[in-house]
């Protein structure tokens, strides 16, 4: 993403060798831009910035229990943990958002 790009010059980490072009740098998966002489101008993107969300639809959870778990366990393993309704798993995984 072009957000991830956004790198103060005293961070950036050289993601390329000299004289590497701008098509195969991005086909690395890192950042291009030679507008600043005497820095890197292929550099490692910022990392990702991921939330974890339990799913609020009831059928696009995802089981991370077994049967008769209580909220105290499912938590423990780092699982979301809703007691209704029924017929869906109560103790279910996060969804990732970016």
């Amino acid at each position: 993403a072009k957000c991830q790009c956004k790198v103060a010059l005293s961070e950036r980490m050289n993601c390329g060798y000299p004289g590497i072009s701008a098509v195969e740098c991005r086909k690395a998966g890192c950042c291009f831009n030679a507008s600043v002489p005497n820095m890197p101008w292929c550099y490692a993107p910022k990392p990702k910035k991921v939330r974890r969300l339990c799913p609020t639809d009831p059928h696009a959870r995802r089981n991370c229990g077994f049967p008769g778990i209580t909220q105290k366990e499912c938590e423990r393993k780092g699982c979301c943990f809703r007691a209704h309704p029924a017929g869906v798993p109560w103790c279910f995984y996060h969804r990732v958002v970016e």
